[in-house]
């Protein structure tokens, strides 16, 4: 694509042309009009306040996108469904997560409209849209509205929403930059609140682990996304901070308990390190990384047995089981699947599958599939969930063909590891997918304006 494009401006009044008098006029008229509504229609004046303060919202955003789509990721990485709703009640969790997406929704819009929109091709986001159509010409599931079927796909195209402008390069270096930082000021903000005695910074699930913010998984997921990020920044450009920012997040995954991510973020980190050449990080430096990560085993070895309260060092001595409940998930979900095997139940049906009153959602505080293949199952299909599948792979290699070789081979890691991960938890309809893809958009957006720079 040509780096090239037509952006969407603000015109402003020629000089010497005095705007006063009208700005002056146009908050009198304001004033009458939010004067007259509290009068009149006290209801109309609270509409009048919230429309003002979203056009307000909206102007900062469209004027400073950088800086709120950075502070956005950051939001989204602190997991506040999580936070908040433990201080105001169940009720809220579902609610904040729907602000999460709303708002990158609203700040993708501000990006299209402020760099110019570009086209995506095999983005999965069409997939989402296939299988929404799908379901309401196929049917729903019972307990499954059409408008809960459009939340949805709301939700589930909303982080792939930047892949669809034209991004800048400081739009790209502030998010991928937000994605080595989240897991490190997660935790600090936990620790301020944990010494407020606001919330506590580990939990005890199987061991303790540690939670920051919001629920030990969660943070592990956080924390594979934020290895891969310093991974690639490592292998541009080898500065000293990526590699303490790695080691930090590292820790921090250990830290969580967090099986999968843990185990995912060693093969793409080995495998970087072992495979992948860069003039930048040079193999004497990574010799000496591996053989100090080596050396630091056999301490772990001893701790593991000091520290069996950590969940980590608990599942390492002890038998780890299923600490998920996914044996009790998986049949209800392979059971409706199995009821409408070619296009499933709708798009939104892998809500509805578990009643959120049933016993089994009381006793894991879950009802999702906590499996993304057998989700799609159920809501595509066969052939939707098969066409989804086809777009990640075709979308996947298609960008990736485009970066650096070094880069290429981390982010194909990187998403068979995601694939992989997909199996065993949410890695989809979660803030944590936010989090992915608005760091994969970044990425596949700074190739594609190098190689316009370079043509």
């Amino acid at each position: 694509m040509s780096g090239h494009h037509a952006q969407f401006r603000i015109a402003y009044a020629p000089r010497g042309e005095d705007w006063g008098g009208a700005i002056a006029r146009g908050i009198g008229i304001y004033f009458l009009a939010a004067g007259t509504l509290a009068v009149v229609a006290p209801a109309g004046f609270w509409w009048l306040l919230v429309a003002t303060a979203i056009a307000i919202v909206g102007l900062l955003a469209f004027r400073h996108t950088v800086v709120c789509c950075a502070g956005w990721l950051l939001i989204a990485g602190a997991t506040l469904e999580m936070a908040l709703g433990d201080s105001l009640g169940g009720d809220a969790y579902q609610g904040i997560i729907a602000l999460v997406k709303a708002a990158e929704l609203a700040l993708g819009l501000a990006c299209i409209l402020r760099y110019g929109p570009a086209f995506d091709a095999f983005n999965p986001a069409f997939g989402y849209l296939f299988i929404f159509a799908a379901g309401l010409a196929h049917g729903l599931h019972p307990d499954l509205t059409p408008m809960d079927s459009l939340r949805s796909l709301a939700g589930s195209v909303a982080p792939f929403v930047f892949c669809f402008a034209r991004l800048p390069r400081a739009w790209t270096r502030a998010i991928i930059g937000m994605t080595c930082w989240i897991p490190s000021l997660t935790v600090a903000a936990g620790a301020v609140l944990a010494l407020a005695g606001f919330r506590p910074l580990f939990v005890e699930s199987g061991g303790w682990r540690l939670a920051a913010l919001g629920h030990p998984a969660f943070l592990g997921g956080f924390c594979l996304v934020a290895i891969e990020a310093c991974l690639i920044e490592l292998l541009r450009d080898g500065r000293g901070r990526h590699l303490a920012l790695l080691l930090a997040n590292g820790a921090i995954l250990i830290a969580t308990g967090a099986r999968a991510p843990l185990l995912y973020a060693v093969l793409v980190g080995l495998g970087t390190l072992l495979f992948v050449r860069s003039a930048a990080f040079s193999w004497r430096r990574r010799l000496g990384l591996l053989l100090g990560i080596a050396a630091a085993l056999p301490l772990v070895a001893v701790a593991a047995s000091a520290l069996t309260d950590l969940r980590l060092f608990n599942l390492l001595t002890g038998e780890a089981g299923n600490l998920s409940g996914r044996d009790l998930l998986w049949p209800e979900f392979e059971r409706a699947a199995a009821a409408s095997p070619w296009f499933g139940w709708g798009l939104g049906a892998g809500n509805v599958v578990i009643p959120s009153t049933s016993e089994v959602a009381r006793t894991i505080g879950s009802w999702a599939a906590h499996n993304e293949y057998l989700r799609m199952a159920t809501e595509g299909g066969q052939i939707g969930g098969g066409l989804l599948i086809l777009l990640f792979f075709l979308w996947v290699f298609r960008h990736t063909a485009r970066l650096r070789r070094s880069e290429r081979l981390v982010m194909r890691l990187a998403f068979v590891a995601f694939a992989c991960h997909a199996y065993t938890d949410n890695v989809l309809i979660s803030t944590s997918a936010c989090v992915f893809f608005a760091f994969v958009a970044a990425v596949f957006a700074r190739a594609e304006r190098e190689a316009s720079a370079y043509h």
